[in-house]
């Protein structure tokens, strides 16, 4: 019988690399707190794609060559003056089948979670997970319908129950209530329990957290406790380390 796999998923909300206290653009420093935690796939929100307050940078190939991840996806959600910013995932595992799903409600900042399967070879094995970051909005109702909709979306919906699969990201979850309301009803486990990301200068929210479902068990989940980590952004990232159950 083969050993299950063990894999490290940080979920980061980069605001642009621009620091949360002294609003700084300065990619390094988020690189530096990215490279502290070794991640297999990291799901990145607010990354800037040749926008003018980010030197015009494309931040997804800037972070990918960086940590040496071979593989990223890329979701151009908010349409600025010029440029564009939204999610990423980057990874060592091949990814494929990228899709973007629109989870805008109306009258509200338009919204969109980024979605790819991710192979994992172990053991001679390879398995297939389903991964989903998202950037869920700032109404409480909003973040429920958006979750709604993912939960509904062919590629989710239609998932076995023992495809590993996670979902997370900012969440936005201000009263830590949609996984209880949402997600464990859609027999999703909540991956952190009340770790703060928010604001990174002195966390007091736990706004930032992963759902996951399947042949998939938490072993360790926590924050960075890092100087950098509370100038990088004004998110701090959140940690996940997974194992993997062997086929």
């Amino acid at each position: 019988m083969s050993n299950p796999a063990t894999f490290r998923l940080v979920s980061y909300n980069i605001h642009k690399g621009i620091g949360g206290v002294d609003r700084r653009y300065r990619p390094e420093r988020i690189i530096e707190t990215l490279k502290q935690y070794s991640a297999d796939i990291v799901f990145l929100q607010e990354v800037d794609d040749q926008v003018p307050r980010s030197r015009m940078d494309v931040q997804v190939e800037l972070f990918s060559e960086a940590l040496e991840m071979k593989h990223s996806a890329y979701q151009r959600n908010v349409h600025l003056k010029q440029g564009h910013y939204g999610n990423a995932i980057l990874s060592r595992f091949p990814l494929l089948d990228v899709e973007d799903v629109d989870l805008t409600i109306p009258l509200k900042k338009r919204r969109q979670g980024l979605l790819a399967h991710c192979r994992i070879k172990h053991d001679g094995h390879q398995r297939t997970m389903l991964l989903v970051n998202v950037h869920l909005g700032l109404a409480g109702f909003e973040r429920k319908m958006q979750l709604r909709k993912l939960l509904e979306h062919p590629t989710v919906h239609r998932a076995h129950q023992k495809t590993p699969m996670v979902i997370g990201g900012d969440l936005n979850d201000v009263w830590e209530n949609l996984g209880k309301q949402l997600m464990t009803p859609a027999g999703f486990s909540i991956a952190a329990k009340s770790i703060r990301t928010f604001p990174a200068a002195f966390p007091a929210r736990a706004l930032d957290n992963l759902f996951y479902r399947g042949d998939l068990t938490v072993k360790h989940a926590f924050a960075s406790k890092s100087k950098v980590a509370g100038q990088a952004s004004d998110h701090r990232p959140l940690i996940v380390d997974f194992e993997l159950g062997a086929p």
